[in-house]
């Protein structure tokens, strides 16, 4: 600087890097009594350079203007709006009042960070706001853009932490608007903040300065994904989402669990929204570079330090969570292409199966033009690798048994890994969600096997593996969990009854069934009924009194069950008029309490549409069925 002495410029740009370096390096090891201490010695010298430099300008008379901040809220149009286009307007960039106000606007900015990383956040404030003001008197240029976005992207942070998120987004599509017009009319690497108070030897390559530069304007993306997020704009989110994770990899910067822990969730997102070809690409991509981490250590490590072993559990959970994903990708995959194949009762439209497949070759099409128009994440040294992962598993809906059976068998390997770190003990709610996905899995894959034998052994592997858990669980810790497990073996109970049922009236009618058939089919029924009931006698109080109002969480559960439950009761097959009589008599009950219970609270029929109207049939002809078989029962006494 000019006006300085060599020496007194170079006690500035000492003072400035020793407060750097108490910031960066030495408040990490503050004492825990006196958590900020070198923040606060920081902030002494960041003070010590700011009056040094307008001691140097007090006779300048106008920089004072720069410090004029009330606390007011801020709000800011974006760069190309109405109110001022700072590309045009004010001193140039490399003039001496332009440098002036950029390096005075610098220290405000350092000392606003400094004291929000103090918790002073209205302090904070003020000094970005004098900031932002020092630099409306220059036009934006390669020597104080990086200073205007940056301010901007903190600005951003500091409200969206105050749940103003409107605000926050104010200042970073601001600071967006700013990269985007400087990048189209300049593009030079401009000038990093911390050169304001460096000397010429040691300035930045125009590399890293483009690096620092291009790694802002990566938190503002971040940032936004945030705002876009809590404002309930998923989609912007989502985009923003995947640029910041693409621009992360390009400048290499960034933690290898983290990223793949972020790509993975993203592809939640895409999965969601029926965006296979995304999802694929987000989760492939998070195997790969979760393998940048390296290893998981070995337990057996020879004295393993606290720090390793952490990070070895650290590894173990992430790589689980991203198998979880994993899991819900191939699982989302086979419910969807179901969706699209069944018909108006659940079985296998071949019609439509053969339209999807003469479709496929315009779907394959489409998918490479859909990649060419993709982000794709990835470096040369990644790209192959993702692509690798990639091949293992479509992302095209599948449309038979065989193209549904490798999606399975994807999601099933990545449940076993899953599995092996959220075990049972120390994991029981995640271990369980697992289960349930595992036979979610197996009851997509049931859907497309012809062979009805082959799809019966599926919905027994489904209750085998679920049977024992349902039966562990202390109800008392656990009763959400234990409901939803006996509702789903219930449910497969009664899928496999309705299969063996058709299976054998293939064979032959029901009055000639084999004794060996009848009892299966019994058991079957019986097995559906105890499930349903232990739903329904989770619902009871202490006392055990069913509740006369069921809360809505519950209400569709409990009354599908008893229309289930008397479904159930009507199809056990007795040789005894006395046993057959009986069953019909339960199975009245429980269709005249759904009656009953939707004319006495009449919201609940929106509920269950379907079952209710059935319900209101059976309970006007099972009481005739009933009165001829007790008339044919008297007839034979």
């Amino acid at each position: 600087m000019a006006a300085f002495s060599s020496n007194e410029w170079r006690a500035i740009c000492d003072k400035f890097t020793n407060s750097q370096h108490l910031t960066e390096v030495e408040s990490r090891n503050d004492p825990e009594n006196d958590p900020f201490r070198s923040k606060y010695k920081a902030r002494e010298l960041l003070g010590e350079i700011y009056c040094s430099l307008k001691g140097f300008e007090a006779g300048e008379g106008d920089e004072d203007r720069g410090r004029d901040s009330g606390d007011q809220r801020p709000t800011e149009q974006l760069v190309d709006g109405q109110r001022v286009d700072v590309f045009t307007r004010g001193f140039s960039g490399d003039s001496p009042a332009g440098l002036r106000a950029a390096r005075l606007g610098a220290v405000e900015y350092y000392l606003g960070v400094n004291h929000v990383d103090t918790e002073e956040l209205s302090a904070g404030q003020e000094h970005m706001m004098n900031c932002v003001k020092l630099l409306e008197r220059c036009r934006v240029s390669s020597e104080n853009v990086s200073l205007f976005i940056h301010v901007r992207n903190q600005l951003g942070i500091l409200w969206a932490g105050r749940d103003e998120t409107e605000t926050a987004q104010g200042f970073l599509e601001t600071a967006e608007s700013l990269y985007q017009r400087y990048m189209k009319e300049d593009g030079s690497p401009p000038t990093d903040m911390t050169e304001y108070f460096t000397t010429e030897e040691n300035l930045l390559t125009h590399q890293e300065r483009t690096k620092r530069f291009e790694l802002a304007y990566t938190h503002t993306m971040y940032y936004l994904a945030q705002v876009y997020k809590n404002l309930g704009q998923t989609e912007h989110a989502a985009t923003y989402c995947h640029c910041t994770l693409q621009r992360q990899l390009q400048l290499n910067q960034f933690s290898p669990m983290e990223w793949a822990l972020n790509a993975a969730t993203l592809s939640q997102y895409y999965i969601t929204k029926g965006r296979y070809m995304e999802g694929r690409h987000c989760l492939s991509a998070a195997t790969v570079i979760s393998g940048l981490a390296g290893e998981v250590p070995s337990e057996a490590a020879a004295q393993e330090s606290e720090t390793e072993s952490e990070r070895r559990e650290q590894l173990r959970q992430k790589q689980a969570e991203i198998a979880r994903c994993w899991i819900k990708y191939c699982l989302n995959l086979l419910q969807d292409a179901k969706k699209q194949l069944e018909d108006n009762i659940g079985e296998l439209d071949t019609d439509r199966q053969e339209e999807m497949k003469r479709a496929r070759r315009r779907d394959e099409e489409e998918e490479e033009k859909g990649r060419k128009s993709t982000l794709l994440f990835g470096s040369e040294d990644t790209f192959d690798s993702i692509t690798s992962v990639e091949e293992k598993v479509n992302c095209l809906f599948p449309l038979d048994f065989t193209e549904a059976r490798a999606v399975f068998l994807v999601g099933q390997n990545y449940v076993t890994q899953a599995k092996e770190y959220f075990q049972m003990d120390g994991y029981v709610t995640d271990h369980i969600e697992i289960l349930q996905d595992h036979s979610a899995l197996f009851r997509a894959l049931a859907f497309f096997e012809e062979d009805l034998e082959r799809r019966c052994k599926m919905h027994k592997r489904r209750v085998d593996m679920l049977e024992p858990i349902c039966s562990d669980l202390n109800s008392q810790y656990y009763l959400m969990i234990r409901r939803q497990l006996m509702f789903e073996l219930a449910e497969t109970y009664n899928e496999m009854m309705d299969l063996k049922l058709t299976l054998a009236n293939r064979q032959a009618d029901t009055q000639s069934l084999d004794n060996h058939t009848i009892k299966k089919f019994n058991h079957l029924c019986s097995a559906s009924v105890k499930y349903f009931q232990m739903f329904l006698d989770s619902l009871r109080s202490p006392e055990g009194k069913f509740p006369e109002h069921l809360e809505e969480e519950v209400l569709r559960p409990a009354l599908v069950a008893r229309f289930r439950v008397a479904r159930l009761h009507s199809r056990l097959i007795s040789s005894s008029p006395s046993a057959q009589l009986e069953n019909l008599s339960k199975s009245l009950e429980d269709y005249k309490y759904v009656v009953e219970y939707c004319e006495a609270h009449p919201e609940a029929a929106a509920a269950v549409e379907t079952e209710l109207e059935l319900s209101k049939e059976m309970v006007d002809l099972l009481p005739l069925k009933i009165n001829r078989l007790k008339a044919r029962q008297a007839a034979h006494n």
